[in-house]
């Protein structure tokens, strides 16, 4: 572990030069492209100086001669994904001359309680077309989805304003076991709602919702039906699932001229009431390929909506996810980086592109998949830096065995940290943000805002926008201009308003 700005870049020479003498390859392992081109640039002269050859595979196309001569030199830099999608690729080649990696011998990773820690559990999946891929009902049961989700927004904003009257009341003594119960019904029902959200920071309040939830959770949730039936569909935060409840398949149903439209046959029973009926063989065929056909539709049917509820209520713009080109672009919550090429698996992708009006892409099918984990787990020595690892060593050590070692810093640290400052609503908070920026510029310093969102650099910048601020916004939309603005954030009186893709591994000077 090294303090920020301490030389973890330079530091790392040192082991790269000495386990490259061996020859069999040494990888280091970066969190972004960009980092992955700039160090393979950076330090690559040093090394050729040395007499070592030097390359990035993020220079390269996948599965080229070039990517695969990247792997034969001495040292490769590239991204955590392109090394462990490269794995996957070389799983799936169909002869040894297609292969690009060689033996994972050492590997340096960059920011490793990033990668190592943060992503440990994200699956690297590489998927393909699937038969009838074309084929699926997101627009036809899109205004059903709609009709749901407006029908319990419209509910969870009654029970909200019940719930605030309960809870915060004028006059007299709060309620907590009525407001606790319309709260918690308001947190199945919809948790990301910007209004219960604001509700849930007043003091006291968070904590009546856990003591709630307690209660109701009791005895493997015996009495949460009690809660989830006032509602049309209820929604497990902790594990991103959706379940529609009667009165939500009522609504959907209600829709359409079926009334069996949503409702699974039992297969069972009704492959038992065949048997019994005096059928030729035939028939009987006939009867038990329709029946499992109407399964498979309505099961498929039930996905469809439960992806939609989902894309509905728990996927936002502009924070998971962005509209480029017309395409629906996910975005990094570790690093703020649009993942290109990547998709929302089991129709998910799908969904959103729905729910945003845009093409709706064929669903395809996984072919080969590993963690990040468990591909790091593959090479013979594994090794990484960064400036916060002696709070996750308990864990480096369990998963990987590896030990932390905390190098002080060259000169005593003489920043001054100040204490927080807390607002009691998000307007005060982003006024207070604008007003200080405004003072530091007109004392001709350089700021730096960092915001966790898409969403938020947007807002703060419009806001400096009134106040006739220039600045430079970095992004997720804005990525193709990241050199540009990281170079002049340094500037005196220079403005940046950035989301976390700026939050590793970036050198302003």
């Amino acid at each position: 572990e090294m303090a920020t700005g301490e030389g973890k870049t330079l530091v790392a020479t040192l082991p790269i030069y000495l386990n490259a003498l061996a020859g069999r390859g040494v990888h280091i392992v970066t969190v972004n492209d960009y980092l992955a081109k700039r160090d393979s640039e950076w330090m690559g002269m040093l090394f050729e100086f040395h007499g070592l050859k030097v390359d990035c595979i993020d220079k390269h196309e996948p599965s080229s001669d070039a990517r695969k001569k990247a792997y034969m030199a001495d040292i490769t830099y590239g991204t955590n994904n392109e090394f462990g999608f490269d794995y996957l690729r070389d799983n799936m080649a169909r002869h040894p001359d297609e292969l690009v990696q060689r033996k994972h011998n050492y590997a340096i990773v960059d920011e490793v309680d990033s990668v190592l820690i943060d992503d440990a559990r994200t699956p690297l999946i590489i998927s393909g077309p699937t038969p009838q891929g074309e084929k699926h009902e997101f627009h036809d049961m899109k205004p059903n989805v709609e009709k749901l989700v407006n029908a319990q927004r419209n509910l969870i904003n009654q029970y909200l304003a019940e719930s605030k009257s309960l809870l915060l009341p004028k006059q007299g003594e709060p309620d907590e076991k009525k407001g606790g119960e319309l709260l918690l019904r308001c947190h199945r029902g919809l948790p990301k709602n910007k209004a219960l959200i604001k509700l849930l920071s007043e003091p006291g309040i968070k904590q009546i919702l856990v003591k709630t939830e307690n209660f109701y959770m009791a005895e493997q949730n015996k009495h949460m039906h009690i809660i989830d039936d006032e509602l049309y569909f209820v929604i497990e935060e902790k594990n991103n699932s959706i379940e529609l409840t009667e009165k939500g398949i009522d609504l959907i149903t209600s829709q359409t001229e079926d009334p069996k439209f949503f409702i699974l046959p039992d297969v069972g029973a009704e492959l038992a009431e065949l048997e019994r009926l005096s059928l030729s063989a035939l028939e009987k065929t006939e009867q038990k390929n329709q029946l499992m056909n109407d399964f498979s539709v309505k099961s498929e049917r039930i996905h469809t909506v439960n992806q939609l509820l989902k894309a509905y209520t728990l996927f936002e713009k502009d924070t998971e996810y962005v509209i480029m080109d017309n395409k629906v672009k996910i975005v990094d919550e570790q690093t703020g980086r649009i993942l290109e090429g990547r998709r929302y698996s089991d129709g998910l992708h799908q969904a959103i592109e729905a729910k945003e009006n845009v093409k709706v892409e064929a669903v395809t099918q996984t072919y080969a998949t590993i963690t990040l984990q468990n591909y790091f787990r593959m090479y013979s020595k594994l090794s990484g830096m960064t400036g916060t690892a002696e709070t996750e060593a308990g864990e480096l050590w369990d998963i990987y065995k590896l030990d932390v070692v905390v190098i002080p810093t060259n000169r005593p640290i003489i920043r001054k940290d100040q204490e927080d400052m807390v607002y009691k609503t998000k307007r005060e908070k982003y006024n207070a943000v604008i007003n200080e920026v405004v003072e530091l510029v007109n004392a001709g310093r350089p700021v730096l805002v960092g915001t966790t969102s898409v969403e938020i650099s947007e807002l703060l910048s419009r806001m400096l926008k009134i106040k006739n601020i220039q600045h430079n916004i970095l992004n997720a939309k804005q990525h193709q201009r990241e050199a540009q603005v990281v170079a002049e954030a340094g500037i005196a009186g220079n403005v940046t308003i950035a989301t976390n893709m700026a939050g590793r591994g970036t050198d302003i000077k």
